[in-house]
């Protein structure tokens, strides 16, 4: 991919940022995300079961991904729990993306539980990797 400001080969997206952690959560709540690469695209899928779709906030500032969610009405708090093991809470996590992302072209679909993120990667906006020698 890109050699940009971010000083990094190889990755499209990244989760950490000099030393400072973009997985950002509220409430000690981290919703579980997997990032793979396919052919022409990376693909996010971010675990958030219960949710309203309308409820979830997907979007890009600069070099930024963010997606969160925000939690309408606390029924937890209104109901009588006999056991109360999870909770549908609000998070957000950004992620730090390159400019071989096609941002106009994100697009977001939830489907049983499950945010998936289609990231396009402009075609050839990836740089091949190559070795470099250990002198």
């Amino acid at each position: 991919m890109c050699n940009n400001r971010f000083g990094h080969r190889g990755f499209g997206m990244r989760h950490e940022f000099h030393g400072r952690d973009f997985g950002q959560h509220r409430g000690g709540y981290r919703v579980p995300v997997n990032i793979v690469k396919n052919d022409g695209h990376y693909e996010m899928l971010i675990f958030a079961p219960d949710r309203n779709k309308e409820d979830f906030n997907v979007k890009v500032k600069g070099f930024e991904l963010s997606i969160s969610y925000e939690v309408k009405d606390d029924l937890g708090e209104k109901r009588n729990w006999i056991r109360h093991e999870f909770d549908k809470t609000s998070f957000e996590r950004t992620f730090m993306i390159d400019d071989s992302v096609d941002t106009e072209n994100i697009r977001a679909e939830y489907t049983n539980g499950i945010l998936q993120l289609i990231l396009p990667i402009i075609p050839g906006a990836e740089r091949p990797s190559h070795d470099i020698s250990v002198s």
